[in-house]
């Protein structure tokens, strides 16, 4: 089986065969799938390009790092930061405060919560393997797992944004993986589950002035394996099946960011006796722009071509003209000067693995066959609906500052699911377990622990298990490299109004005027 370089050098190799067809797929049949599992270390540092105060540079170690990325050699250097963070035991709620007195008056109560593993001050955060697990002929879906050892721990399974993969959820893995056993997919066209063979072979494809190829999938003809390939919701949501299913083995709790908390949904929907919970970080409610060729057949026939390989002519020549733009590092930083609240923290690894991606001879095309790619069978709304039907337990956790999936769309799943917990934090933006992991990650905890425990165990920031039915709001303080920091959580209760919100926003503001004046 090839495997697809990768940055980092493997520390030993297992695979694992297992021959299994349990769900009901659109993907080609396949008999065998296989499984290569490599360690990394992350300690060693990445070697990449680097992203700061909104000019590029490049690792001091570019000589460990891909060679796929000599083209930019102009930028330059500096090295990448490390996180560090505080003590993981434990958490303090207002210092002597008893939790007990916070209402939905408005006033805040701070709650001192763990950071990151500290491996600086000898604290080790779970290592993490490297794996590939052939899906389907000629491709081979990458994924990151850690905690294995923990035999009797939940399963959680993150699901990653467009254009981003398993790398965006190191934080979570390195922490997490401490106490439960956790996994994080690339969807396929997408990270490092792109396909390790051209697609569309043909001497007419665009080839550099050196006369190598410089471009897959851009030929006239596609090879059998991907004559019905199209990167949509229904592949991934069939690949996160097969992936639960042939990999994982049982059922899992699943998180997804953007794009991942759509499949999420779009896979509890299908797949309910394989889900125990549903996180959703700032979740995007629409995908797609072509109709369904399943729910609207004689709509979609309108539209002669929608993702599928060979890529039309036309579509060729315009991939040219957009991909050399957002693919170009600048387009990339600006992105993520949108959607990080926090323009101080780190992402110079996400940036490095984000370029990487998009050096890759198949980026452009699959680019292109996930934008025309047509809509899921089920919408976002329609998904909801079944998961509310199944008893699936959904939990909505977002960054108030996102300029793309802004709070309002939040609040609409909020009003759809009532019972289900909403956690808003701010600042944070379109990501919130980069931007605020140590965040994010208490409030994965507590909330799978309130499952696990059928409910005995309280939600996250509450000292009882009690409904809440209002909104009430934190302080949450942690420690990150060496200093403390605070972001404000707001939870929306069972009755949160608008109307309510807005209320005890007024409240809160004249209440720290009249502190002020006195």
């Amino acid at each position: 089986m090839e495997i697809i370089s990768y940055n980092c050098p493997p520390s030993g190799h297992v695979i694992v065969k297992r021959t299994s067809n349990l769900c009901q797929s659109k993907l080609p049949s396949f008999k065998t799938h296989k499984i290569l599992c490599t360690g990394i270390d992350f300690r060693s540092g990445f070697s990449g390009y680097s992203i700061s105060n909104q000019f590029f540079s490049k690792n001091l170690d570019h000589g460990k790092g891909s060679s796929s990325l000599d083209a930019l050699d102009g930028l330059k250097s500096a090295n990448s930061k490390k996180v560090l963070s505080g003590n993981y035991d434990g958490y303090v709620i207002g210092g002597e405060e008893d939790a007990g007195s916070i209402s939905s008056d408005g006033e805040t109560t701070k709650v001192l919560i763990p950071g990151l593993p500290d491996e600086s001050n000898g604290e080790s955060g779970a290592p993490i393997s490297s794996c590939f697990w052939e899906l389907k002929p000629k491709f081979n879906v990458h994924y990151e797992k850690a905690g294995c050892e923990n035999v009797s721990s939940p399963a959680v399974l993150f699901l990653p944004g467009f254009g981003v993969g398993s790398f965006h959820y190191e934080k979570q893995l390195k922490d997490l993986g401490r106490d439960y056993r956790v996994w994080a997919i690339d969807f396929l066209g997408q990270g490092m589950s792109l396909p390790f063979e051209n697609p569309t072979p043909s001497s007419k494809e665009g080839r550099t002035t050196e006369g190598k190829d410089r471009s897959w999938g851009l030929g006239d003809e596609a090879e059998p394996w991907a004559s019905e390939l199209v990167y949509s919701l229904d592949l991934w949501q069939d690949q996160v099946c097969y992936f639960v299913e042939q990999v994982i083995r049982e059922p899992v709790y699943v998180v997804g960011n953007s794009l991942g908390g759509f499949v999420a949904v779009y896979f509890a929907a299908c797949n309910p006796h394989l889900v125990k919970g549903v996180t959703l970080l700032n979740a995007t409610p629409f995908w797609g722009f072509l109709p369904n060729p399943i729910r609207s057949p004689r709509l979609a026939k309108i539209f002669p071509w929608s993702g599928s390989f060979p890529l039309p002519e036309s579509v060729r020549k315009l991939l040219e003209v957009v991909w050399q733009k957002i693919s170009h590092p600048e387009s990339i930083a600006e992105v993520l000067k949108q959607v990080y609240a926090d323009h101080s923290t780190n992402v110079d690894i996400v940036f490095s693995r984000i370029l990487e991606t998009t050096q890759h001879p198949a980026a452009a095309a699959s680019f292109a066959s996930i934008m025309f790619a047509p809509q899921g069978q089920l919408s976002f709304i329609e998904a909801l609906s079944r998961c509310k039907m199944n008893s699936v337990p959904i939990c909505l956790t977002y960054g108030k500052e996102d300029p793309w999936v802004k709070p309002v769309w939040g609040l609409q799943v909020k009003r759809q699911l009532p019972e289900a917990p909403y956690y808003e934090i701010s600042p944070a933006g379109h990501c919130p377990h980069d931007e605020v992991p140590e965040v994010v990650n208490y409030l994965l905890r507590g909330w799978i622990q309130n499952l696990e425990s059928k409910g005995s165990v309280a939600l996250p920031l509450f000292d009882d298990t009690e409904s809440i039915q209002y909104s009430i709001a934190r302080d949450v303080e942690f420690v990150r490299e060496g200093s403390k920091k605070s972001v404000s959580v707001t939870f929306y209760g069972s009755k949160f109004s608008l109307w309510n919100s807005i209320g005890s926003y007024i409240k809160s503001r004249f209440g720290r005027l009249g502190t002020k004046s006195s």
